[in-house]
């Protein structure tokens, strides 16, 4: 198997668990590293040069296919597209996978995407000009999915009026309009992301959203001016990556770099809510429910009556007596609400998904496939220390994959009780 060529500064980056990194830098997008991955990104996604460390430890190459069956907004994806590495993802929330789709699309011409969206920003700000009381709304149900104040009526009319116009043009790179659409949303709302995203007490009357989308605009331009017209080599399913083997042919996988949701009470969907809706991809409380039911459970807001993932934990005592701590540890200090009922579940259904997930990812894989898992432990809520990356490698193993090592990426400071925790990455080999 021919082993992909690093530059030097990919070489230093192949370093990065030895680096003399700041330990915030090490969870950074580095200015290098912006093009593509900044045209849409989650909140504390995983850095590319973590991604590039570990293709090149797993020799990849154009001969080989990484997978990310958590694709998120594309980082694994996308970065291995820019080193002509074959690339497969697996990803269940609607906005992160359109992103990481129009991510790994180069084939728009920048110019004709330049010249599409001024053509399309004139006809915008001259209807903004005469729409100052009757605004295009969202739909009731729609409405409802956001939190109160998110966005403010003028900024928001802004938004669906260029939305209107994008839609109804539908230029070659529409989708990528939309995309920068979702990113200028963000500045032009009243959300703040700390990392947890909620509404800011200082309120936006309004933003510049037209300038903000063509900066958007011009950015991708810029960067596909830079990469050029490249055949796409990764490609991102939208599917739960607990099923991996609906999406992925049998024995087709060499390696898988990823970083699944942690048991830490986020709701990602929170976090595209905004997007998610504005862009249609949510459009009443039964879809955002549907799309729910297709993530891992990482946080009570996604457990539901019918779950049954933690069956799959009834065999591992470790985890079942971390549910019982937990409990326990709810008794003691009286915390009697729903959200506080539901921790110890979510966190058996959290490791019961990664079980269903690593058993069903089985087929999928070469003999010799190898393997990198992005996770982080827990500890804020209750003051319960939750260790994902041992508990996943005991299941791993459990599963017959090989434990190669448990590599310390950084440590994180638990805001609630100001204990360091470890963000890890454990490396398994699947024999075959």
């Amino acid at each position: 198997m021919a082993s992909l060529k690093f530059s030097d500064s990919e070489q230093s980056d192949a370093a990065l668990l030895g680096l003399d990194l700041g330990n915030r830098a090490r969870n950074q997008l580095s200015e290098k590293d912006q093009a593509v991955h900044n045209w849409y990104r989650f909140v504390l996604s995983f850095p590319p040069h973590l991604v590039r460390h570990y293709l090149q430890r797993f020799s990849a190459s154009a001969n080989t296919l990484v997978l990310d069956p958590f694709a998120g907004t594309g980082t694994t994806l996308v970065e291995a597209q820019k080193l002509g590495i074959p690339a497969r993802g697996i990803e269940a929330n609607p906005m992160a996978h359109f992103a990481s789709s129009v991510k790994l699309d180069w084939s728009v011409k920048p110019d004709d995407l330049r010249a599409s969206a001024r053509q399309i920003a004139n006809l915008a700000h001259h209807e903004l000009t005469l729409l100052l009381d009757l605004a295009p709304a969202l739909p009731t149900d729609a409405a409802a999915l956001l939190f109160k104040n998110a966005i403010s009526p003028r900024p928001l009319q802004k938004i669906l009026t260029l939305l209107g116009y994008i839609d109804r043009e539908r230029h070659p790179s529409w989708h990528y309009q939309r995309l920068a659409l979702a990113n200028a949303a963000i500045p032009a709302s009243n959300l703040r992301f700390a990392p947890e995203v909620g509404v800011s007490r200082k309120q936006k009357a309004d933003a510049p959203v037209v300038d903000l989308w063509l900066k958007r605009i011009e950015m991708m331009a810029t960067d596909l001016d830079t990469i050029g017209q490249v055949p796409p080599l990764g490609r991102v399913h939208l599917g739960d990556a607990r099923q991996p083997h609906r999406c992925l042919p049998p024995h087709s996988v060499d390696m898988v770099i990823t970083s699944p949701p942690y048991p830490n009470e986020k709701d990602y969907t929170r976090t595209t809510r905004l997007e998610s809706v504005l862009l249609g991809f949510l459009e009443n409380k039964a879809g955002l429910q549907a799309v729910k039911h297709e993530l891992l459970r990482s946080n009570s807001r996604c457990v539901y009556s019918d779950d049954t993932d933690d069956q799959w934990v009834q065999k591992y005592p470790q985890i079942l007596a971390l549910a019982k701590t937990i409990n326990q540890r709810r008794t003691d200090l009286g915390k009697t609400s729903g959200f506080s009922r539901l921790y110890a579940r979510a966190t058996t259904l959290y490791f019961g998904g990664m079980v269903k997930h690593l058993a069903n990812l089985r087929p999928c894989l070469r003999p010799g496939a190898q393997l990198a898992y992005v996770v982080g432990e827990q500890a804020s809520y209750l003051q319960v220390h939750i260790p994902t990356g041992s508990l996943l490698a005991t299941i791993a193993q459990d599963l017959g994959y090989e434990l190669v090592n448990i590599d310390l990426f950084r440590t994180r400071r638990a805001s609630k009780t100001e204990v360091d925790l470890r963000e890890e990455v454990v490396v398994l080999r699947w024999p075959g």
